[in-house]
């Protein structure tokens, strides 16, 4: 049911990180895949037996190019992975840098939109696009102002395209990762934190959360649409004892 034998698909920011473990798990169960990023993909591809692709996603031709490039080399894609973004954070609202709020919503909105906008056109009836959200969507940090709502808007993108592509028997849904370790996590200086507020009291590797993406892309989720997915090893639950201990001196809730 998760084998993606004879499957095409199609993956931006592919080079590292989660992109990367998507990709070598959806090849290691019988996928071919495109990887397209910004960052020279050409070695990354020839590691892990992929297709590279060059592709900003905050530029529309871009992505349209990347998408026929992937269409030709491969025929039409059943898998599309909207996985590209920044994770960068700024200043409190109220110092809000506009560069940043641009940046940001460059590459992670648009370059959501730009693929939502343009893969049907390259995709088998019956495919699946995943879009990479993040926790943020839902739990706000403090300088995240535009962060965390390009990945909320990407959410409400997601459950618009699955109503819209429903009739192809296309199916939309979106990961939101927790605290994982890439390169665009926290590092090692905010790990205790970042572990004392998932109830399984650690951060996620890449392999944590690629399953989720082939489960999606597989037959096992055929009726599934338009549905989000926390992948948050527990933050989500709320405080737990060693964040509470942190906080109050106390490994338990306040009376």
């Amino acid at each position: 049911m998760f084998n993606l034998k004879d499957k095409k698909a199609y993956i931006t920011g592919g080079s590292g990180g989660i992109g990367r473990a998507v990709a070598e798990l959806m090849i290691a169960n019988g996928a071919q895949v495109a990887i397209a990023d910004i960052n020279n993909p050409s070695t990354v591809a020839a590691e892990i037996g992929a297709i590279p692709l060059q592709c900003d996603v905050g530029d529309e031709s871009s992505v349209q190019q990347s998408l026929a490039e992937a269409e030709q080399a491969l025929g039409k894609l059943d898998i599309v992975v909207l996985n590209a973004g920044i994770g960068d954070v700024g200043p409190e609202i109220t110092a809000l840098d506009y560069e940043l709020l641009e940046r940001v919503t460059r590459v992670n909105y648009w370059g959501t939109l730009h693929g939502m906008k343009h893969a049907p056109a390259v995709m088998a009836d019956g495919g699946s696009i995943i879009c990479t959200s993040s926790m943020a969507a839902f739990i706000n940090l403090p300088g995240g102002a535009a962060y965390s709502a390009s990945k909320r808007a990407i959410i409400s993108l997601a459950e618009m395209s699955a109503l819209e592509l429903g009739h192809r028997n296309i199916r939309v849904n979106c990961v939101c990762p927790g605290y994982t370790d890439t390169a665009m996590g926290s590092g090692e200086e905010g790990r205790k934190i970042c572990e004392a507020f998932t109830a399984l009291g650690r951060v996620a590797n890449v392999d944590d959360i690629s399953g989720v993406f082939l489960f999606l892309a597989s037959d096992a989720s055929r009726y599934m649409t338009g549905q989000t997915l926390k992948v948050d090893g527990g933050w989500s639950c709320g405080p737990t004892h060693n964040l509470l201990e942190m906080v109050t001196g106390a490994g338990h809730a306040p009376s």
